[in-house]
């Protein structure tokens, strides 16, 4: 990467403060950052590091309290953090180069392919799917019949895409993980033997999806398990059949949740909690790390421990809980044991 501080400065709307013919070279932390690096600032808590980074130039809130001639270049922006992630996708788009179908993949003569599509070595794509235009699909994916990929979307190395998916623009889905596979549903015969109940439903995923590395989502056992737009799925994140997810609603690592569950918009789930099936999680709620979800949680809930209640309910038990053997002693002392 190599850029000027003007041009720097228009893509992210700020203003300079110090040397205006700086280039720049690379994307720092600020504790590590050397000359030619970019950095930000935007929590006021580390603001000793401005005058000690060595970057070039330092992106900054423009409602920060600093000493302007103790520090190094300053590009003063609205949102430090949103500018720099906004920097950070733009140089991660570049990395992204158009190489076009490789001649050690496969695909089928009845898919239709877009414009500007990047197909890698050892990837097989079969009959009748549509893949959009600008679309990057890494070496070693697997891609069933019948798969639509909308425009502008990145399938990592090793992604398996089973029959039937819809997956819609500018989606990202990274290594190893699995759509379409069948759901855990079988049903017990006379003979307490499971039958397997044959899942031949499917998986929607709406636009400007991420899904992280080593997940499994479960294809319907009718209809379609569903993820809303603007989803963020972190690594190693379980859903199974039948389970909606709502606009924007983001899952941390580890997480599992069982058949059927709706997940209302703007939820925040921590790492590995685990929902039991058939549940209704309203919109806005947030839910802590290793929480077990076992009843319906109302919109604007913050719930936590295992049965998952709500935060204040759980942090004032805890204390008690802490101390139930203190409690007991005294009150077996008061009783004269």
């Amino acid at each position: 990467m190599k850029i000027s501080i003007n041009k720097l400065a228009k893509i992210l709307d700020g203003e300079i403060i110090g040397n205006e013919k700086v280039t720049l070279y690379n994307l720092s932390k600020i504790e590590d950052a050397i000359e030619g690096d970019i950095t930000f600032l935007s929590n006021p808590k580390y603001i000793h590091w401005l005058y000690k980074t060595k970057a070039s130039v330092v992106i900054v809130d423009r409602g920060i309290d600093y000493k302007a001639k103790d520090t190094p270049n300053l590009l003063v922006v609205e949102n430090a953090y949103s500018s720099f992630n906004k920097l950070l996708n733009l140089i991660s788009k570049k990395k992204l180069e158009f190489t076009g179908i490789h001649k050690l993949s496969s695909v089928d003569k009845s898919t239709v392919v877009g414009k500007d599509v990047s197909i890698g070595k050892f990837t097989t794509i079969d009959s009748r799917c549509k893949i959009g235009n600008n679309v990057f699909i890494m070496d070693n994916v697997s891609i069933k019949s019948n798969v639509t990929i909308g425009d502008n979307c990145v399938i990592h190395s090793g992604v398996r895409i089973y029959e039937d998916s819809i997956i819609e623009n500018e989606c990202i889905i990274h290594s190893n993980s699995v759509i379409g596979s069948d759901g855990f549903g079988y049903a017990p015969d006379g003979n307490g033997i499971y039958i397997k109940t044959p899942q031949i439903g499917n998986v929607h995923i709406k636009s400007n999806v991420e899904i992280g590395s080593n997940c499994s989502i479960d294809r319907a056992t009718l209809g379609s398990t569903f993820i809303d737009e603007g989803v963020k799925i972190d690594n190693l994140v379980q859903v199974a059949h039948n389970v909606k997810i709502g606009k924007n609603t983001v899952i941390a690592g580890q997480a599992g949740i069982a058949g059927s569950t709706v997940i209302g918009k703007n939820c925040q789930i921590g790492g590995q909690v685990g929902f039991v099936g058939h549940l209704k999680v309203g919109d806005n709620v947030r839910i802590n790390g290793q929480a077990g979800v076992f009843s319906n949680i109302p919109d604007d809930s913050i719930i936590k421990g295992t049965p998952a209640i709500d935060e204040r309910n759980f942090n004032r038990s805890y204390v008690l809980f802490k101390n139930f053997e203190k409690v007991i002693k005294d009150l077996n002392f008061k009783k004269g044991k």
